[in-house]
């Protein structure tokens, strides 16, 4: 699923998006199982890198890395895509540079609700031990937007994920076009079927 999402958010020639992959090392809090990426949250931008790239665990330095890879395409119009953590990701990076997003089952509060998972934990994909500390709380808090502008973004949830309560996205982002399917679960099973309204909400119809 990870290489079909990322190849049909296509670069174009006047808009790029950046597809956010939710954490796989807190993934079996955060994230189901269908983005088997490999350490951490990866982040394409169309074709523009060579591949998807691992982003840092700690926030702050996730977004450094985002935005260090936007200022490879100065005066690009971007629209963010996040699933999971990465739609959390995905709110912060929007409202700071104006930009839209793509919501997929996104989390709300990861400050508040991994506090439960703090200590060791193991990576779902690789088996690896790492530690969940209060630093990665503190980092996530501190890209809590109190207020999001609702025109900014498309949300697609699902009512059957297991993770997160779809309804506390449906309300979070009050206001923005939604679209709720019935059933499903975390992986965003009916991910397929929402492509041309992702693709044309992004910009990239017909690139």
């Amino acid at each position: 699923m990870i290489s079909s999402r990322k190849n049909a958010l296509a670069s174009h020639p006047a808009r790029l998006a950046l597809l956010l992959l939710a954490w796989a090392a807190v993934s079996a809090a955060c994230k189901g199982q269908a983005e088997p990426s490999d350490a951490g949250p990866s982040v394409g931008a169309g074709a523009a890198p060579a591949g998807p790239q691992t982003l840092p665990p700690l926030a702050a330095d996730a977004i450094a890395t985002i935005e260090a890879l936007m200022a490879r395409h100065p005066g690009a119009p971007f629209c963010f895509a996040g699933s999971s953590l990465g739609g959390y990701y995905a709110t912060w990076l929007a409202e700071k540079h104006g930009a839209r997003a793509v919501l997929l089952n996104p989390a709300i509060d990861p400050h508040v609700g991994l506090r439960a998972y703090l200590g060791e934990q193991r990576n779902l994909h690789s088996g690896e031990p790492y530690q969940l500390t209060e630093a990665h709380l503190r980092d996530w808090e501190g890209l809590w937007v109190p207020r999001i502008t609702p025109a900014r973004y498309l949300l697609i949830v699902e009512t059957g994920d297991e993770v997160l309560d779809y309804r506390r996205a449906v309300a979070r982002y009050a206001g923005a076009e939604q679209i709720v399917v019935q059933g499903g679960d975390h992986s965003l099973q009916s991910f397929e079927r929402h492509l041309p309204r992702i693709l044309e909400f992004a910009g990239l119809a017909g690139a």
